[in-house]
């Protein structure tokens, strides 16, 4: 069954970013807001990127390409496991835990943060750092948490 296998986020506390990593805190739980993602991070802030949403089987093949995929190391906040989220379009919605609901925006294509981390060009991942989401229903998400796509209704 597919489930929220991490969370993490960089605290909103104005500490900058370190050089060499993303700054990524671990959590077992956290609130989801629709309006800035996970309540006190600090990347929240933009309505088309308040999360970076991953899957665990593409990060593990990543690892096996001498990518960093720890917890946070790819830059993405949220690790599904048991989910194809890089075979999703655009504009699906994904439920986490009992009422929160996320909105897949657009492919993640990396940035030259994401090549100076990883010391790798961000088309060696192309196509396989998930999404940048935005939260449309907001709730509380625990790791371990069941995640479904949402069916549409005909309109």
């Amino acid at each position: 069954m597919p489930h929220l296998a991490s969370i993490v986020y960089s605290p909103a506390d104005g500490t900058p970013e370190p050089s060499g990593h993303y700054r990524r805190v671990p959590l077992e739980q956290a609130a989801l807001t629709v309006e800035g993602g996970i309540q006190g991070d600090r990347k929240g802030r933009n309505p088309e990127r308040q999360l970076n949403v991953m899957a665990a089987q593409t990060l593990a093949v990543l690892a096996g390409q001498d990518f960093q995929t720890g917890p946070g190391q790819m830059g993405e906040q949220l690790i599904v496991s048991g989910l194809d989220l890089d075979g999703l379009p655009a504009g699906t919605r994904v439920q986490i835990g009992p009422a929160a609901v996320i909105e897949l925006i657009k492919p993640r294509t990396g940035c030259s943060r994401f090549e100076h981390i990883q010391g790798k060009p961000a088309s060696d991942a192309a196509g396989r750092m998930g999404f940048m989401a935005a939260v449309v229903s907001a709730g509380d998400i625990r790791v371990g948490d069941p995640v479904s796509v949402q069916v549409s209704q005909p309109a």
